[in-house]
């Protein structure tokens, strides 16, 4: 039997849920590796509803695991039952809802909290010595929750190629160590088993995020 390995998603769209392309990597990785991906998602109302086209907000709800679901093919649980004891490791993809459902990153900074639903989850994992996988934005969780963990969100210097550096400055104003890495790198936290790379933190073709996703995924694995 092949590894199985819970992927937790945060809706469906960069905006305001998980970014797609990042799931569809993970789950493209973990397969050609032999294991399993098994989604799960909160089932809570997502902060808000973004507008993909014009990039603004809307006046609709949507729930995070229905919207999850897509990505998923419909084979989703809520988050609320999994089961640790059945699982080998945990990824969490990137996007802003990671931000804005699973946290209150996008609001708050650095004063952020990490719903509980998703601390319980991270913290499990974390005290059964089983491997998490984080990308792009979602390393932030672990920095919140494990405090003097090292992690890789790409590289603190702010620039075209990277604009979002100023992340890794506010996890070292956390009590992280923030480890500089290319695209297509990734950071272990030997210690906490936290497996880092940076996605779509970076302005990079596709096929080097799809790559970096990769090495993620076969790290977590190799650590199970």
């Amino acid at each position: 039997m092949g590894k199985k390995v819970a992927i937790v998603l945060a809706g469906c769209g960069v905006y305001d849920g998980s970014e797609i392309h990042e799931s569809s990597a993970v789950l493209v990785h973990l397969s050609r590796e032999g294991a399993q991906g098994e989604f799960y998602a909160p089932d809570i109302d997502q902060m808000h509803v973004v507008d993909h086209v014009k990039g603004q907000p809307t006046q609709e709800k949507r729930n995070v695991l229905i919207e999850s679901a897509r990505i998923a093919r419909g084979n989703i649980k809520d988050l609320a039952k999994l089961n640790v004891k059945e699982l080998d490791a945990l990824i969490i993809p990137g996007g802003f809802g990671v931000a804005k459902n699973l946290s209150t990153w996008a609001v708050e900074g650095k004063n952020f909290t990490v719903s509980k639903a998703v601390e319980d989850t991270l913290k499990a994992f974390h005290a059964a010595k089983k491997p998490i996988g984080l990308c792009c934005i979602s390393p932030v969780l672990a920095a919140k929750i494990f405090p003097g963990c090292e992690l890789t969100v790409g590289h603190d210097t702010e620039c075209e190629k990277w604009p979002y550096a100023k992340t890794a400055e506010t996890m070292k104003e956390l009590g992280c160590k923030h480890v500089n890495k290319h695209i297509n790198e990734i950071h272990v936290d030997a210690k906490n088993k936290l497996v880092t790379t940076s996605a779509f933190m970076c302005n990079a073709p596709i096929h080097e995020v799809y790559d970096g996703v990769g090495k993620m995924v076969k790290e977590v694995l190799r650590l199970a």
